[in-house]
């Protein structure tokens, strides 16, 4: 069975912290926005159009009405304004419900 934490170093104060997402959550590492258009033109961050997409870093276990169907590594559509937006480490994630999740992408 896959390893479902996310383990994190923060070098400000030397620890290492683990984040497991309880029943059906998961932790998704967004994909990055694109910087550029298909013409070249770079496009500006206010401008920048939030993904809807990325990676499961972390899949909690799932409830007795619904199992976990996804695993870490998955790569997912989610809509929009799903999901909510914690950083840890300098980096952000989304954790959000299993249900939240649109498709996986294969």
């Amino acid at each position: 069975m896959a390893e479902k934490l996310l383990k994190t170093h923060n070098p400000k104060n030397n620890k290492t912290m683990n984040i497991k997402p309880l029943a059906d959550r998961v932790l998704i590492l967004p994909a990055k926005a694109e910087e550029k258009t298909v013409g070249g033109i770079i496009i500006p961050d206010t401008a920048k159009e939030k993904p809807l997409k990325g990676e499961v870093v972390a899949v909690g276990n799932g409830t007795k009405d619904e199992e976990m169907v996804l695993k870490v590594g998955d790569q997912v559509l989610y809509g929009k304004y799903s999901g909510t937006e914690i950083e840890v480490a300098d980096e952000k994630y989304l954790i959000m419900r299993q249900s939240d999740v649109l498709a996986v992408l294969g």
